[in-house]
């Protein structure tokens, strides 16, 4: 199983939504998506996890490793509506993430209204029609 990835720019700030579940098999596909908002965007990426399903131990160490990729680049990592069990493993290597209840309080906590400037996403984002393909 792995996941599917949406990329939305807002004003000074990247949304990256997961639905699946972030597992071993499913990490090197969010580090490209990780990859693909670093590329794309600027200032901090809130990942959306509200639509993910649940996620491993392997898959939070994969978002600890996401969080310094992007302090490299002197961007940080938020998270929003992380999955039930509420927990997020620290490895105690990667810079603080903010966690907010939900997509809305990330946003507001920003000052981003709700709509997106451009968007992208994986072939089998659930309910949505064809996108924009990713490309190199």
């Amino acid at each position: 199983m792995t996941i599917e990835w949406r990329y939305t720019v807002r004003e000074e700030l990247g949304v990256l939504s997961l639905a699946g579940f972030l597992g071993a098999e499913a990490v090197d596909r969010f580090a490209g998506a990780v990859g693909w908002a670093l590329a794309r965007g600027t200032g901090p990426v809130i990942l959306d996890l509200t639509s993910l399903r649940g996620w491993s131990v392997g898959g939070q160490l994969a978002v600890a490793r996401a969080a310094r990729r992007l302090a490299a680049e002197d961007r940080r990592l938020e998270l929003a509506a992380i999955p039930a069990d509420g927990s997020l493993v620290p490895d105690g290597s990667h810079p603080p993430v903010l966690v907010h209840p939900d997509l809305p309080t990330a946003l507001a906590a920003h000052g981003v209204p709700a709509g997106g400037q451009r968007e992208w996403r994986s072939d089998e984002w659930p309910g949505t029609g064809p996108a924009e393909r990713p490309r190199g």
